[in-house]
This record gives structure tokens, sequence and C-alpha cells, in this order.
């Protein structure tokens, strides 16, 4: 076999090797060596055996085992990365190893990664982030049997971030993302670009209290002590418990997206075309500002809908401080209403974190979706020192003093309230020695707001704001002025928000300036990036050279020789690092990071619990929502099947004679000969004719639906 210049130093496999002995060409053996044993099959054909197999074995080289753990970390399927290692070698002849190869690569480094156990890989997995960064933070709770129950981990960057954007946080659970079934738990929040931003994550045993106490406890004591403004959960009894035992001063916030999903579940024959129900439900979650009002709307629903008896609705009003608006804009929510955040993260973590995952897999596999996020930020930090602001009032001098402070997308939430302020009417209540009382409504909007502040005179002469307040209250619970705030700032001559009022985690440079107000230090010489800065460089250098090199035998031979000295010399260079104590034995190592690992004998396993075809209990309003199946077939295949002369087919369904509720099987038969079409295997009852025209199928290039 014609060989190309990529693979001179390679031995050549026969491609008959694989084949089966009946297959085997006619003379295969003349390319065999002499000395080389026969054996005789069944057939009586005697076949050469190769004496030294070694030669003619598959292997998968440390280059392509680079490349596969590659494929396998990003998340690629294993056709996939097969179909690619095949493409760069020349195809799948050229490759040296099967799919199947590749599979027992992975299968066996994945065996070799858990051989102290999965208690081993979490620590080993804990000891490298820990010796790459200092800062890494990790903690485990271990049962009365040294057992692993619950587990929480945050890296230097997300106790950086929660330092920053911890003010309002979202704490959601979700399943099915490894092996073991255990809940996921996620701590994350808005950063100065509203972008999801982790600040913890941690897997554990059940949902219970204690294990939520633990959990909240462990994520202060990471965070330093520094508790959250305010926290949102769904309405789950245990977290509940949890909050209030361990955060009793810390505003809690209910989702307000399960809350209506509580409502279906519980109230779902309000749900319909003709109710109004859920605009009113909703009404009163987002739409009133006095509690007397929502007290009133509350009662009149009550009583409209003849819910005065109803157990859920008296138990949501008695946490009617965790989810209406009235008494939410009192806390500092940063806009978040509902646990949505986690929720959506959640949904992207599902596409990556399967169920069958192990414990090495699953840390790989979340460190991929931590880097992705945190590239995203990258991107929107680089894009927005790029361009500029779109601003639509060019002249606004307040627009161009915040062009140049807010981030991107709080730009764009500004712009909208300085758009609303437009249309909002003031009418003066007082207005003396730089006090300041105006009550504001939005055009043909009754609501009207209270909005109080004072003015003074600077040096210059210029109109300058002391301060100043909305009755909406939404710079307290947003962190913007509203639109009221910036009428009355119009109104009193004032063209320049006070710095007090522009807060520092919406700034573009929230990160920067946070760090020199604090005056804090944080030592960036990280191992890892120090690691990926070297590759960077030598890569390409390297990518180059080979391409350069195989167009001349001359040019090849000089660096496959300067190759195997600069490996050999790279070999020595690491062998002597570890001589020096660089690198100790792994179960040195293990006890070294934490004493409690000394004593721990695994990872507590749930009893009974059937992992294979384990799915979440749906309601009923969610269980209604499946799909029809579509079987589609177009006219043209329609007519291969179908004699067009004919002019109807019957439809054979369940007699009526059947109870409506219960599930017969249904068959569709084409009149055209013999033929028939079962829609199910099990079609026994009495059919009853119906007559369809087959021209309208035909003109209407209609699909056939089955269903039930």
């Amino acid at each position: 076999m014609a060989m190309d210049s990529s693979q001179q130093g390679a031995t050549a496999i026969p491609l008959w090797q694989d084949q089966p002995p009946s297959e085997l060409p006619e003379d295969s053996t003349e390319n065999l060596p002499e000395s080389s044993p026969t054996r005789i099959e069944d057939d009586g054909r005697e076949e050469d055996v190769k004496e030294n197999e070694d030669l003619y074995k598959r292997m998968v080289s440390e280059a392509q085992a680079i490349n596969i753990d590659i494929a396998a970390a990003i998340g690629l399927s294993l056709k996939a990365s097969h179909d690619l290692l095949s493409a760069q070698a020349g195809g799948k002849e050229c490759l040296g190893f099967t799919r199947e190869d590749q599979k027992n690569y992975l299968r066996t480094k994945r065996q070799r990664s858990l051989k102290f156990g999965e208690s081993g890989a979490l620590l080993g997995y804990f000891r490298n982030q820990a010796a790459q960064n200092p800062y890494f933070y990790y903690a485990v709770q271990l049962d009365k049997e040294d057992m692993i129950t619950n587990i929480f981990w945050a890296d230097h960057e997300m106790i950086t971030d929660y330092a920053l954007f911890g003010d309002a946080i979202s704490f959601d659970t979700t399943f099915r993302t490894n092996k073991e079934y255990r809940p996921f738990a996620l701590f994350a929040g808005f950063n100065h670009f509203r972008m999801t931003c982790i600040f913890g994550a941690a897997l554990l045993y059940d949902e219970t209290a204690e294990s939520f106490e633990w959990l909240i406890k462990t994520f202060l004591h990471a965070m330093s002590g520094k508790k959250p403004i305010t926290i949102f959960t769904d309405q789950d009894a245990a977290m509940a418990k949890a909050i209030k035992s361990v955060l009793p001063d810390v505003s809690h916030g209910l989702c307000t997206f399960h809350l209506n999903q509580n409502a279906l579940k519980h109230l779902g024959h309000l749900f319909n075309a003709e109710s109004d129900f859920g605009k009113e439900l909703n009404a009163c979650i987002f739409g009133y500002e006095e509690p007397d009002e929502l007290k009133k709307a509350w009662e009149t629903l009550v009583q409209k809908y003849n819910l005065k008896d109803n157990t859920w609705t008296a138990k949501t009003w008695e946490i009617k401080e965790k989810w209406a608006h009235v008494y939410m804009k009192w806390s500092f929510t940063t806009g978040m209403r509902s646990t949505q955040l986690s929720e959506s993260l959640n949904a992207k973590l599902k596409k990556c974190l399967k169920s069958d995952l192990n414990i090495v897999q699953f840390f790989t596999q979340w460190d991929t979706i931590v880097l992705e996020k945190r590239y995203e930020e990258s991107k929107a930090i680089f894009n927005s020192r790029e361009k500029f602001q779109r601003t639509k009032l060019k002249e606004s001098p307040i627009l161009i003093q915040v062009s140049q402070v807010y981030s991107p997308p709080l730009f764009d939430l500004f712009h909208n309230e300085v758009d609303a302020s437009l249309r909002c009417g003031v009418k003066p209540c007082l207005e003396f020695g730089g006090q300041f009382n105006f009550f504001i409504s939005k055009y043909r909007e009754k609501v009207k707001y209270v909005v109080k502040g004072s003015v003074e005179t600077d040096e210059f002469g210029e109109t300058i704001c002391r301060d100043i307040c909305c009755s909406c209250r939404k710079f307290e619970s947003f962190g913007i002025l509203c639109c009221h705030a910036l009428s009355g700032l119009h109104r009193m001559g004032v063209f320049e928000i006070p710095e007090r009022y522009l807060l520092g985690r919406w700034r573009l440079d929230a990160k920067d300036c946070e760090l020199e107000k604090e005056k804090t230090r944080v030592d960036e010489n990280d191992p890892k990036l120090q690691k990926a800065a070297r590759f960077r460089i030598i890569c390409p250098k390297m990518v180059k050279l080979a391409t350069r090199s195989c167009e001349v035998q001359e040019a090849y031979e000089f660096v496959e020789e300067t190759l195997e000295y600069m490996c050999a010399k790279v070999a020595d260079i690491l062998l002597g690092a570890e001589d020096e104590g660089c690198t100790d034995a792994e179960s040195e190592e293990l006890e070294k990071v934490d004493p409690q690992f000394a004593r721990v004998k695994g990872l507590k396993k749930k009893n009974g619990l059937n992992i294979k075809g384990t799915r979440r209990l749906k309601p009923w309003h969610e269980r209604g929502r499946k799909r029809k199946k579509v079987a589609s077939q177009s006219t043209t295949r329609l007519s291969e099947h179908i004699d067009h002369a004919a002019t109807t087919t019957i439809v054979h369904s369940s007699s009526l004679k059947q109870p409506p509720d219960v599930y017969i099987p249904q068959m569709v038969s084409y009149e055209d000969g013999s033929q028939s079409i079962a829609s199910s295997s099990q079609a026994s009852h009495n059919p009853q004719t119906l007559k369809v025209c087959l021209n309208c199928v035909n003109s209407l290039n209609v699909s056939l639906f089955f269903c039930k």
C-alpha cells in the first residue's frame, strides 16, 4: 500500500489484518515472515500467525491520545471525535486504530482515574485546583459512617464575583446531571452586564433542610461571611426553613414563575380562555404600589372565583411579603424576580452534564461550562470597549454622561427610562429653598408617584442635585434612577446625575473600580494561565515547522532527528523536577490536602434508586402537553402506495360502544388491493368505517396524523 510522507515512520498494517479468515486474500501468506507459525481453522484452512504481534498491534499514539482527551473534554461524541481524527490522518485506513480502540482507551483512562475510588478522584480534582490557585475553596460533609454526603466548591473567580455582585442571588437545584442523580445546587446572580454569574456549586445527597443549612453555612464561610441582601428560591419548604434559620435578616423572595406554575397546578380549572384569573393574579404580583390596594385586589380575586376555602390560596397570601411587588420593592433585587437565572443555566448544564457521568467526567464538563460563561463575559467586555453606545438623543447631557459609565445593557435600560420621562407630567407640590416635592404620573395613567429631593448651586452657577428619591423605589431595588426622578431633575434644571446614583456594580469598569476602592491586591500568577500562554506560543511554531519540513526529505529528516533529541531532553527535565520533590506520590498528596479524607470511605449512595429510567414527576398540566406524532408523507410518496383512481379511503376506528376514556388501538387501511397500514399491532376491536376523499388529500398535500 502506498503511503504519504506523514506515514513513513509508522509501521504498516495490512488492510486484511482485521478481516475474518474467510475473507483473507488467497496470496496473503506471501507477505508474512517465513518463520511465522500457523494454526488450523475450523474450515481446515491454515492461517499464518504473527510471531511478533507488537509490530502489527493497533496503537493509539501519544499525540492522538492528547487529541482524544481534548475531544472528550469539550463534549464531542465518540463518532465525531473519531471522524475528526480520521480526517486529520487522511482517512480511517491511515489512522491506525478503530473506533472501538478509541472507546477502549477512554474507558481505560476513566478506570485509571478512579483507581483511588470516587472519593479519591474527587480529592484529586480538588487537590489539582488548589495547587493551581490557592484561593480555590471546597468542603465536604461526612455522615456517621465517614461517607461523603454533600460537596461544595468555588474557585477564586467565583469568590471575587460574589464580592462584587453578590447583593442579590438565585439559589436553585436541578437533577439528572450526574451518574448518582445527586441534586446539583447552584448559586448565581447578575454581573455588571446582566449576564449569568456563578458564585458557587454543590452536589447534595438529598434536599432536606439539614443539607441546605450546611450548604448555606459553607457558602457564607467561603465568601468570608458576606451575606446577600436578597436571595430568590422556589417554593421549597426545606429551602425556606434553612434560609430562615441561617439567614434570618436576609430578604427571601419567591420565584414568580414557580408561583404561577403552582397556581396552574392547584387552580388549573380557572386558567381558561373565558377567565381572567391569570391576569388578575399577575396584577397582584406586579401591579400594585400600596399594601391597601393589594389587599383589596386579593380579596376581590378570592371572592370572585370562590376561593375562600382554598388551602393553597390562603397559604400563598400568608407569605405575600415574598412575592408581591408592594413588599419586594423595599429590597435590592437588581431586577431579579425569579430563579429563571438559574433555570436558564440549568438548561445549559443539562445539555452537557448527562445522567451517566461519573464524578471525574462531571467535573471535567463543569469546568468547560464555567470557562464558556467567562469567555462570553470577556467577549462582552471587549465589544463594549470597541463600540460606542447607541444614543438616540444626541444632545442629552445625562445620556452623554451615562454612556461613558454604564455597561451597554444597563445603558439601554437607562435610555428607556429617559425616553419614558418625556411622557411624564409634573405637578409641583413644594418648591422652596432648594427643596422640592413633585407628584409625577405618566401620560394617560392614573398612578401618581411622589418625587422628593434637594438641589443647590455650585461655584460655577450650575444647579446640581444633592439627593433625590421616588416612591416607586426603582433606584433602591434596581440600582438606576427611574423616569419619575429624571423628570423631577429636568424640572429643577439638573443636567448631570450625582456619582452616588451611578452604582459601581453596573459600571463598565465594575471590577477595576471596586478593587481600587477597597485597595485590594490579587495575585494573578495562575499556573494554569502560564501553561496556556506557553502552549499558545509554542503550538503555532511547531505546526508551521511540521508543515514546511514535510515538503523536502532533507528538512523532514533534520526535524525528525532534532525532535527526538528535544523529546529526550524534555523528559529528563521533567524527571529532574520530580526528583526535586515537585510532585509526590498521589496517595500521599491525597492525605496532605485534607485530614478528613484520610478516613473517608467513599461517596454515600442512595439505596433502591432506579437510575435508569428515572424521570421527574410531572403535574397534570404538563402531562397534557404531549406533542402529536406526525407521519409526514408528501403527495408524491402517497401516490406510490395509493391508487389515484380510488375515490375513498377507509379509516377504521373503535366502536362507539367503548367508553371514551379507554384507549383503543386504531388501524388505518388504504383501499389499494389488499394493502393495509396498521397504526397498532393490537388492533382487534370492531372497526367503524369513516370515508375521506382522497382528492382532498392529494390537492392539499397534507400529512397524516396518528394519535389516540
